[in-house]
């Protein structure tokens, strides 16, 4: 509770000195209020643990990294999805070749080829989705 307040409060504070600084008043009101809402908000941080402060800091480091890591893992996975199947198209084109042309030895080869290409791909799937 006590960490929420200050952060909070030094929101505040940054806002309303942001604020300040862009007020159509006289530049030395508007420097005496920022004073004050400096010296406002540096009381208010005084009371904010430092130890809460580090871990919250910590934690959310923690929590980005790990949202990286997964988005790292997503895209791994979409760009092996996409170029299987590309694999699997260009094999199943490979075999219709072969059946069009109707050698039985290459209409074997090539389907041996496209079946191979499908394993592949649902082999490599499934390991990265586990991850």
């Amino acid at each position: 509770m006590k960490k929420n307040i200050g952060k909070v409060m030094a929101g505040v504070g940054l806002g309303v000195g942001l604020g300040l600084l862009f007020a159509p008043e006289k530049g030395s009101e508007t420097r005496k209020k920022l004073k004050n809402k400096l010296n406002e908000l540096y009381n208010s941080i005084k009371d904010i643990d430092a130890e809460d402060v580090k871990d919250y800091i910590e934690k959310h480091i923690e929590e980005i990294k790990q949202e990286l890591d997964d988005l790292d893992k997503e895209k791994v996975l979409k760009i092996a999805k996409d170029k299987g199947k590309l694999i699997v198209k260009k094999s199943e084109e490979l075999y219709k070749y072969a059946v069009k042309k109707g050698t039985p030895i290459l209409e074997k080869a090539a389907d041996e080829v496209r079946l191979t290409a499908i394993d592949v791909l649902n082999s490599i799937t499934a390991k990265l989705e586990k991850k």
